[in-house]
């Protein structure tokens, strides 16, 4: 997918999910959402789908009131895969139906119907991947599908206070850090000042034409990139490099989560 096909890969995890969950112990622990169970993991992904759909259909200009939809939740939690698939075969008929560069209200930076589609990518994505760890499988995700997840999150996160309270002590005097993808091209400058933080523009450059030199930064592949900044792995693994000033992502992943 170049450029990427949100709506088709919303649909591509959303199969792989029900693959992974389908014949699995819908009780079965998930170690990367604590508390939280196979059944539960699916009926929020489906959840987030059918809530996003309908906020699609109505194509709203303000903020949503209520969040009261009717889920078509089964009584049976053996029958929430079916449940999943029935959620996002809606969602592709939604998709199809909707024009997604139309002006909308969305929570985030993108004012379009299109913030709906790659924000449900990555919350199905992810939710995937914890899935598949809880049933002893690795967390596979396409290079450039992650990097696309890495930048979704890093250009949300600042518009995220009212459901990520801890966003609002990432403040410093002035400070940045550089997310820097070693698996292909990708690198990321997040600027914190003292009245909040941001990502800055891609491709800010020295005068000498020169990456902007950071603070801190943190390199990864472009997956483990995206599972850093969701907390499913840890700054301190070995999968990542971190350089520069250590209290900076300190700061960073004990205030970003999603």
């Amino acid at each position: 997918m170049t450029p990427l096909d949100h709506s088709a890969a919303v649909a591509a995890e959303t199969a792989r999910f029900v693959g992974a969950v389908r014949a699995a112990d819908p009780a079965t622990p998930v170690p990367t959402t604590p508390g939280w169970t196979l059944a539960d993991l699916v009926r929020h992904a489906g959840s987030v789908q059918r809530w996003f759909t309908v906020l699609l259909r109505q194509g709203i200009q303000q903020p949503p009131t209520s969040r009261d939809v009717d889920l078509k939740l089964p009584e049976q939690v053996e029958a929430y895969p079916d449940w999943l698939a029935e959620a996002v075969a809606e969602a592709g008929e939604t998709f199809a139906a909707t024009d997604l560069d139309a002006p909308m209200w969305a929570w985030g930076a993108d004012q379009h119907a299109r913030f709906w589609v790659r924000r449900m990518l990555f919350e199905t994505l992810v939710h995937r991947v914890d899935a598949e760890l809880a049933l002893g499988g690795k967390a596979d995700i396409a290079p450039d599908l992650a990097a696309d997840g890495v930048d979704e999150f890093l250009t949300n996160l600042p518009y995220a206070s009212f459901f990520a309270p801890g966003t609002a002590k990432l403040r410093a005097e002035d400070r940045s850090i550089r997310f820097t993808r070693t698996d292909g091209d990708g690198t990321w400058l997040v600027r914190l000042r003292p009245d909040g933080f941001g990502l800055a523009p891609a491709g800010e450059a020295t005068p000498a034409g020169e990456a902007t030199p950071a603070d801190a930064t943190i390199s990864a592949s472009a997956a483990d990139l995206l599972l850093l900044l969701y907390g499913r792995i840890d700054h301190t693994s070995a999968a990542v490099t971190v350089e520069g000033d250590e209290a900076l992502p300190a700061l960073w992943f004990a205030n970003s989560a999603f």
